[in-house]
């Protein structure tokens, strides 16, 4: 009877507590929440995956981005380059193309001191009034050709060179020394800058041994 009353006791005590034995209702409780989890597990996983391979996406349009950047400032450089280039040429040829009008009218200009020069070289020492204007008209003449970059090259004494000078006489040496030098002028080579608008027609020497003379 005691061991009854004992036994009565306890569920009663269990049954006031609010405890006992877990009935079926629990167990599929927790089989549910199991259930829910595992299913769960996957969806995130799924989740995780969408956002990595976004993120590679996004890394790939922006280092694409990048490089289609550096393209566009390589190719703007580079019509940079070209169109200095092309002013640089175009400056060039517009220099060019001033400079043969300019040795053109210079050459023009040279034929008048020419002439000149010989109206002044026949008159000797002439000193009277005409001579001196012409002198002076000469003078001005020389000094407008210079003012406008135009040197006087020379060539006496120097090696005969075919692109300043015309050779039009010949002078026999005997000397090894005086081969093919410039021994005479009879008309004076301008250059403009580096390039020679008119040439000098000079006496060119030519060396021949003294017994073939």
């Amino acid at each position: 009877m005691s061991g009854n009353s004992h036994t009565d006791a306890t569920q009663e005590t269990q049954h006031a507590n609010g405890g006992g034995p877990p009935g079926p209702d629990a167990g599929e409780a927790a089989g549910a929440r199991s259930e829910e989890a595992e299913a769960r597990a996957p969806a995130d996983d799924v989740v995780s995956e969408a956002a990595d391979a976004e993120k590679e996406r996004l890394r790939a349009d922006l280092e694409a981005s990048r490089r289609r950047v550096d393209e566009l400032a390589r190719a703007y450089q580079a019509v940079n380059k070209d169109r200095e280039e092309f002013k640089q040429r175009l400056t060039r040829e517009r220099e060019r193309m001033m400079d043969v009008e300019r040795g053109n009218v210079a050459v023009s200009l040279l034929e008048a001191i020419d002439e000149l020069d010989r109206a002044l070289s026949m008159s000797g020492q002439d000193s009277s009034a005409l001579a001196q204007g012409v002198r002076m008209i000469r003078d001005s003449l020389l000094a407008k050709a210079q003012g406008m970059g135009i040197e006087r090259v020379t060539v006496v004494g120097q090696t005969y060179d075919p692109n300043v000078a015309e050779a039009t006489d010949m002078e026999i040496t005997t000397s090894p020394d005086e081969d093919q030098k410039v021994v005479a002028e009879f008309r004076a080579a301008y250059r403009l800058k580096d390039r020679v608008i008119r040439p000098a027609r000079v006496k060119v020497a030519k060396y021949v041994a003294p017994a073939q003379a």
